[in-house]
C-alpha cells in the first residue's frame, strides 16, 4: 500500500509539472497582429512563378516596406516580408521560401513577437528553428540572422505595446548567441540606427517603430551590408 501510494504520489507530481508547463506555453499570444494580410501576402507568394537561387528577404513590415530590388538594382531579389509577422509565422510558412532554395536569406523578425510579450528566450529560439530547418532543407543557402531594431517611444503616433527596449537589448543578446551557436553571420543592425540615447533615430521614421522610404535607413541599411561583405 505504501508503494502504491508513493507511486501514485509520483505521478501527480509529474502529471502537475507537466500541465503546468503546457499552460506556462500559453500563456503568450503567437499569432502575428495582421492574420487577414498574412493570408493575402501568402496567397501573393503562392501565386509567383519559382524563382530558386536568389537573395531573399524575410521578416515582418519592416521587410515588406523595403523595396529589395530597387535598393540592390536586382530585379531578381524576393520580398517575403509580411507586416504583423512574428518567429510562429516565420515558422509555418519557411517551407515556401526552402523551396526557393535561396543563395542568401537575410532574416529579421521578433519585434512583433516582442509587442506580444512573447519570451525573449521563446523568440531566440524559434530564430533557431527558423535558421536550423533552412539549413536542413536548403543547405548551400547562406543565412544571415539580423538583430531586433531599435524604436522611439517619443515619436508622434509610436504603438506603446512596443515600448520595450530592454527586451529588445536582451533578446539581440540571445539571437547573437544563437547565432554564433549555428555558425551563421549575426548582423547588428541595431547599432546602426540608434541615436545618443539608444533610441531609433527620429529621422529614419514617421512612428518610431518603421523605417520610412525617404528617410534614407533603407539605403544606410544596404550600404552596411555591402561594406561588411555580405552583398
Amino acid at each position: 500500500m505504501k508503494a502504491s501510494k508513493w507511486l501514485s504520489g509520483i505521478f501527480l507530481w509529474v502529471f502537475g509539472s507537466l500541465s503546468a508547463q503546457v499552460t506556462h506555453q500559453h500563456l503568450f499570444d503567437t499569432s502575428g497582429f495582421m492574420p487577414e494580410h498574412y493570408a493575402q501576402r501568402m496567397a501573393l507568394f503562392a501565386a509567383e512563378p519559382v524563382a530558386k537561387g536568389k537573395i531573399i528577404f524575410l521578416g515582418n513590415s519592416i521587410t515588406e516596406m523595403g523595396n529589395w530590388k530597387m535598393l540592390l538594382h536586382d530585379s531578381t531579389v524576393i520580398n517575403r516580408g509580411i507586416g504583423g509577422d512574428n518567429t510562429y509565422g516565420v515558422l509555418h510558412r519557411i517551407q515556401e521560401v526552402i523551396a526557393l532554395q535561396p543563395a542568401k536569406l537575410f532574416l529579421l523578425i521578433g519585434i512583433n513577437d516582442i509587442g506580444k510579450d512573447i519570451p525573449d528566450e521563446v523568440i531566440a529560439d524559434n530564430i533557431g528553428k527558423i535558421v536550423r530547418r533552412v539549413q536542413a532543407g536548403s543547405p548551400h543557402t547562406q543565412v544571415y540572422v539580423e538583430s531586433i531594431m531599435p524604436v522611439n517611444p517619443d515619436v508622434l503616433n509610436f504603438p506603446q505595446h512596443y515600448d520595450k527596449q530592454s527586451h529588445i537589448l536582451h533578446t539581440n543578446q540571445l539571437i547573437q548567441q544563437v547565432a554564433a551557436r549555428l555558425q551563421v553571420p549575426y548582423i547588428n543592425i541595431h547599432d546602426l540606427f540608434t541615436d545618443a540615447k539608444g533610441r531609433l533615430q527620429a529621422s529614419y521614421t514617421a512612428d518610431g517603430l518603421h523605417l520610412t522610404a525617404a528617410g534614407g535607413g533603407y539605403e544606410k541599411w544596404i550600404n552596411y551590408l555591402r561594406e561588411k561583405g555580405y552583398l
